[in-house]
């Protein structure tokens, strides 16, 4: 019975492939692809070969699971590029972008793989990575505080030349630093100095953008619109941003870090419920977050809340600032580590007790995240009640939440100064913080993949009434499927459901944007902006 079951299967699998008419189709146009990329006139592409892996080159698979971050998108199930192209030059860019448009396939844009839903290399329908590795260029001019970065630089190498340079200078980036530039800045980007200097977007000088036509285009031949468009309305949508000018900013020589760790046993709660009203009013210089989750003490399970800060300054005018606006915290002097800026995204990111070479390694796999994980997001514009929390507890204390997190990161400063209109990215005044939920496992099996993704679900239900609402604010740069599928608020239409909860009322600017630079929708995924209001 069983090998009749499978017989039948295969026979079924084999009758829809022969049916399916683009899968065949797709493979038949890959040599046809190739071709028109050797063909392509530029006098420089020859060097092409030398960057493109078809499934049969020995090199592939390795070239395509070098930055996937989240196992969940490299299972042998899922779906893979025909071709990846890792371009040297702008040639290459151009003719990827020609010839994928002329046999029909899509592109998926890649910089750094830490796509929280993996779509920056994965795909339903025939498609080419093109992966921007090998364009990682960093200049960086000391005197005029700006740099020119490739949007295949990480984070970590664009901080390490910096650091290198300068002491007292910085960038407004993220913690992680094995995410690309590319991906972080098309998506706004949050960080350490988001409450003094505001997102990353709000830092882009410049930018250098091909489009679908493969013209080269820099902030005054794309326009302001355009120019608007790339810096948080999400990657993937409008062309392919090569590199960006960034304003550097001022740090001190020396700043100021300290982790509090409380259990519910400890006070947490009363902690965690008043850091809510307290962090975002805190000076500026001040980057504020708290982390719950289930830890062991005693053999019993608890909550631990961990309350970390970066401060700009030094230990002597953060002790006594922290005592007079959070005195039941009780931070002392012993409980501060003072180091420069760069080591303290070390800090912050758990990369402790290395040397800050480790910004270099790629390959490097964050603690933050288990091998598969699942990740969302929320927006907090009232503290949440004393009272919830033994609710939120309960959750965390569960059996699936074992290697479970929940952050709040504390907005106000200069988030609170930027307009909403000011970049696509909208979530500034009225905002006391934003939570972070994440989830993880070890293991590809099916069954466990649905059961954590089904907690962290629950999960997101369950704080609806302490969040943003009419929408339910969500992160562009925290990419989530579940938004416009799952998701039972459908009152803008199931087209832009999840462009609402991205962008509020910047969503209808980005459509424009959109008709303007891509008005046939050749750059898309199942969250890009769509070319129409349809």
């Amino acid at each position: 019975m069983k090998a009749s079951y499978c017989f039948s299967m295969s026979l079924f699998l084999l009758i829809v492939l022969i049916s399916f008419p683009w899968p065949n189709s797709a493979c038949s146009h890959v040599n046809d692809f190739l071709d028109c990329l050797h063909s392509f006139p530029s006098k420089d592409i020859s060097s092409i070969s030398k960057v493109v892996y078809t499934q049969n080159n020995a090199s592939y698979a390795s070239v395509l699971n070098s930055t996937i971050q989240n196992l969940r998108f490299s299972t042998p199930t899922t779906p893979k590029p025909l071709v990846i192209v890792t371009p040297l030059q702008t040639s290459h860019i151009q003719a990827t972008i020609h010839c994928s448009r002329i046999y029909g396939l899509q592109i998926r844009i890649r910089s750094g793989g830490h796509d929280f839903e993996g779509l920056s290399y994965v795909s339903q329908v025939p498609f080419v990575v093109l992966d921007l590795v090998n364009l990682r260029s960093i200049e960086i001019d000391v005197e005029k505080k700006v740099a020119w970065v490739q949007s295949g630089a990480i984070q970590g190498e664009f901080y390490y030349e910096i650091a290198k340079k300068s002491r007292t200078l910085a960038f407004p980036g993220g913690i992680c630093h094995t995410v690309g530039i590319g991906g972080y800045l098309s998506g706004g980007g949050y960080g350490l100095l988001l409450r003094k200097y505001g997102i990353a977007a709000d830092n882009v000088i410049d930018a250098v953008l091909i489009d679908v036509k493969g013209r080269i285009l820099n902030r005054k031949a794309m326009g302001e619109d355009v120019f608007w468009g790339i810096r948080g309305g999400g990657g993937g949508s409008f062309g392919v941003v090569l590199s960006w000018k960034l304003k550097l900013v001022s740090v001190p020589k020396t700043v100021t870090v300290f982790n509090i760790r409380k259990t519910l046993e400890e006070n947490a709660t009363e902690l965690v419920h008043q850091w809510q009203t307290v962090a975002p009013k805190l000076p500026p210089e001040t980057f504020s977050v708290v982390t719950m989750r289930k830890v062991s003490q005693n053999g019993r399970p608890t909550v631990q809340a961990s309350f970390s800060s970066v401060f700009l300054g030094k230990s002597n005018k953060l002790v006594p600032l922290m005592n007079a606006r959070f005195p039941e915290l009780g931070l002392k002097k012993k409980d501060c580590i003072e180091m420069s800026w760069v080591e303290s995204l070390l800090f912050i990111g758990l990369i402790r007790n290395k040397s800050i070479e480790v910004l270099l390694d790629r390959s490097f796999k964050s603690p933050l995240n288990a091998p598969s994980f699942k990740t969302k997001l929320d927006y907090a514009k009232n503290p949440i009640p004393e009272s919830a929390f033994k609710t939120i507890w309960s959750k965390l204390l569960e059996e699936d939440a074992e290697t479970a997190v929940m952050g709040f990161i504390a907005y106000g400063g200069k988030m609170d100064e930027v307009p909403e209109s000011a970049t696509p990215f909208p979530h500034r005044n009225g905002n006391l913080f934003h939570i972070a939920y994440n989830v993880g496992w070890s293991g590809e099996e099916n069954m466990k993949t649905l059961r954590y993704v089904k907690w962290i679900r629950e999960f997101y239900s369950l704080m609806s009434a302490f969040v943003s609402k009419s929408p339910r604010e969500a992160y562009v740069g925290y990419r989530d499927n579940d938004i416009g599928t799952n998701d039972k608020d459908t009152s803008y239409g199931t087209a832009s459901v999840w462009g609402r909860k991205y962008f509020k009322n910047n969503f209808d600017k980005l459509v424009h944007v959109k008709m303007m630079i891509d008005p046939h929708n050749f750059f898309k995924h199942e969250q890009s902006i769509p070319s129409s209001f349809a």
